[in-house]
């Protein structure tokens, strides 16, 4: 037994380090473990490393919108290769600055994998540790996929760590990590092919600007199978072979390689929670609004560990993680304000949202003004030779405030953050309408599409 510690937080990702660091700051005896690299999957294994793919993507994407209006694109390739080295450029470092960091706050920095052994104890690779507190905030993994041959996939930290990238890929699902790296494959001059079970993919976003978003896939060889669920995979002579499944009718897809992008669930079970009295399930530890556990009151859980409802997007994570360390240090039960928190697809131009669906909105009765505009043909757009680009505003007449904004084109992942900020402020749209923006901006489009 190594002392008590007044917190130890149960993964290193941005969520863990934030109330790591943030209860170190008030003189408390704070640890923090982890199996792998200390960062976590966003910085390390998803939002940071797949944006830096994405760019080389951006560039040649924009390079095709130009031919004929005084770019010649021929010639220009992404080297994949290259563009790997770069994005680890960025990836290699960060561990180690986090935990220097972590280290420089007084928080003692741990490496194993970690298991509860009673209400207040763990063990990491044989060692016992107890504590007053424990955050969990280990993040998500993949779901498990029981078709035959599901052994063959390979995962979105696997994907963004490809030496090179083979000519056909196929993706199982139709949510953030299929589309967007779907529309990285595309531009490399790879197939990409995306395989969903439902009829409406990216269900979270407006439906009528995904229609826009699927289009403009098909136009660069984005090929989208609705309604089709994967039988099973196997080895065939030259990569795999995908059996698929739609009304009945059996189809044999060829790829190279097959990513699993079919939804991801809390990654707990490895922590034997059960021997901590921790009540817990694949959306997380269940725990109260102020993020503590219903079953046992030493533990609290941020991010894709806690079942909350809160988008699982890691500036999420960390709102709630420094919620849930405010109220350990204080004695308190604040709980997270989810109020305007936008939620982008970096596929190529980005999808957006923030506030309620255009469907919510109705349910809850709201007298709703929708304003739409196509805006590809705006300044903003022509300029880049981007055909597809739109907006959806959803406004409540009785108030004049936006409940809800949806956004397809280019920049627009910059421009919903303005939007997230009308609505937790909740400004009118005559306020946001006196505002004088920069012009030409893409911000300065915010007021005619209000």
């Amino acid at each position: 037994m190594n002392g008590k510690y007044d917190l130890i937080v149960i993964g290193a990702g941005m969520a863990g380090i934030a109330a790591a660091n943030k209860c170190a700051s008030q003189g408390w005896k704070v640890a923090i473990a982890d199996p792998l690299p200390y960062g976590g999957t966003c910085a390390l294994r998803g939002c940071d490393p797949k944006k830096i793919l994405r760019r080389g993507a951006e560039i040649v994407d924009a390079a095709r919108l130009m031919r004929g209006k005084g770019i010649e694109d021929d010639g220009l390739s992404i080297n994949w290769s290259d563009l790997m080295t770069h994005k680890h450029g960025f990836t290699d470092p960060l561990p180690q600055r986090m935990e220097d960091g972590l280290m420089g706050n007084g928080v003692e920095t741990l490496h194993g994998h970690a298991r509860f052994t009673g209400a207040r104890q763990i063990e990491i690779d044989g060692t016992s540790y107890e504590a007053e507190r424990f955050l969990v905030a280990t993040g998500a993994r993949p779901r498990t996929l029981e078709f035959p041959g599901h052994e063959h996939l390979i995962d979105s930290t696997e994907f963004l760590n490809l030496d090179a990238l083979p000519e056909r890929v196929l993706f199982i699902g139709g949510g953030f990590i299929s589309f967007e790296f779907a529309h990285i494959v595309a531009r490399t001059g790879s197939s990409a092919v995306i395989v969903d079970r439902g009829s409406r993919p990216l269900k979270s976003f407006d439906p009528d600007l995904v229609e826009l978003l699927v289009d403009r896939g098909r136009e660069v060889g984005v090929d989208l199978r609705r309604e089709t669920h994967v039988v099973a995979v196997e080895r065939a002579d030259r990569g795999f072979r995908v059996t698929v499944e739609r009304d009945g009718a059996s189809e044999t897809i060829e790829a190279d390689l097959v990513v699993h992008g079919a939804g991801r669930v809390a990654d707990l079970a490895g922590l034997d929670l059960d021997s901590a009295g921790v009540q817990w399930g694949e959306r997380g530890v269940s725990v109260g609004g102020h993020l503590q556990s219903t079953t046992n009151p030493a533990v609290w859980a941020a991010g894709d560990s806690a079942d909350t409802a809160g988008m699982p997007l890691t500036p999420v994570a960390v709102s709630e993680a420094k919620v849930a360390a405010s109220n350990m240090i204080k004695g308190t039960t604040s709980t997270p304000d989810y109020v305007g928190i936008p939620s982008a697809v970096f596929t190529i131009p980005e999808l957006t949202r923030v506030g309620m669906l255009e469907a919510e909105a109705r349910e809850q009765g709201i007298d709703l003004e929708v304003r739409y505009s196509d805006t590809s043909g705006w300044y903003s757009n022509y300029r880049i030779g981007e055909g597809t680009a739109a907006a959806k505003i959803l406004v409540d007449r009785s108030s004049d405030r936006v409940v809800g904004a949806h956004l397809i084109g280019p920049e627009y992942g910059e421009l919903i953050n303005t939007f997230g900020m009308a609505i937790k402020l909740g400004l009118t749209t005559r306020q946001l309408k006196s505002a004088t923006a920069a012009y030409p901006t893409v911000g300065s489009d915010l007021g005619s599409m209000l």
